[in-house]
């Protein structure tokens, strides 16, 4: 079985930036979902308290209500008692005073119970806030560090791995990049621009031909034509090194492309420094 055949083994630039890039979207979801619940967990508990101060007011309300009806009869009481049993004026007033200030006693005590249970209840919701930012705070930090890791996944995949070899390989993703790669002297590297519906660009014994390109995916299909053989690589991705074997010495070439445009792609062919290509044609 020719090795132009050999299927591709390793998984791609693509995949690995699409999982982080799903990890930080799930990050951020679950830290929306929480600033939610719990915006919604403190609405209700100062719903809670509004209607604690007004079951409060209401109660005081119908206390003094209460009061002044007690009073109300207290009066009537003492008038008849007055009458009927001759008690002096000064000891209604004075049996009068007493049962008032009991009265007062009682609705001091409620109503400091009331503002007792309404200052619990306040410092409850500013506990839950502050521990709600707390979260929040984590919550931000480990955004920040996923953020850090994908940085630092983007700087390794300056090196990315051939569908062939399994090796990491140094690879250019702009033109300035490629014209780096040249001085560097280790290969040979060759633009090209292809076309789709064009008839092979033959580069000496190497042909490549664009059968496919997908700009808003960044995808591409393209057919390798070497030693009579046919490879087609199907559904590649920008900056993935594509390799093949050709030649009497069987030599690694490589194909990367760094553009893909509406049926056009623009990249460069690698081969080994030995290796002399002739124009496209």
């Amino acid at each position: 079985m020719s090795t132009l055949e050999v299927e591709e083994q390793i998984p791609i630039r693509a995949a690995n930036i699409e999982k982080h890039r799903l990890l930080r979207y799930a990050l951020l979801i679950t830290a929306a979902t929480y600033v939610i619940f719990s915006s919604y967990y403190i609405c209700e508990t100062r719903s809670r308290l509004v209607s604690l101060t007004v079951a409060q007011k209401v109660a005081i309300a119908n206390l003094q209500q209460r009061q002044a009806a007690t009073e109300a009869d207290l009066k009537t009481s003492n008038q008849t008692l007055s009458q009927q049993l001759g008690i002096t004026e000064r000891g209604l007033q004075a049996a009068y005073a007493g049962t008032t200030a009991e009265l007062r006693q009682n609705q001091k005590v409620f109503e400091r119970h009331m503002q007792d249970q309404q200052t619990a209840a306040a410092d409850q919701v500013t506990f839950e806030v502050a521990d709600v930012r707390t979260e929040l705070n984590g919550a931000k930090n480990e955004i920040a560090a996923t953020r850090t890791d994908l940085e630092s996944t983007k700087v390794k995949l300056d090196r990315a791995i051939g569908d062939l070899t399994g090796q990491s390989s140094l690879i250019a993703r702009t033109r300035e990049d490629l014209e780096e790669l040249r001085h560097r002297g280790d290969r040979n590297y060759y633009e090209f621009t292809l076309n789709k519906g064009d008839r092979p660009t033959q580069f000496s014994t190497v042909g490549l031909q664009l059968k496919k390109a997908d700009a808003k995916k960044s995808k591409f299909t393209l057919n390798v034509v070497a030693d009579d053989h046919v490879i087609e690589k199907k559904d590649r991705g920008v900056a993935e090194p594509l390799q093949f074997y050709t030649g009497r010495n069987r030599q690694l070439y490589e194909v990367v492309i760094f553009a893909v445009e509406k049926n056009r792609v623009t990249g460069y062919l690698s081969t080994p420094k030995p290796a002399r290509l002739t124009d496209m044609r």
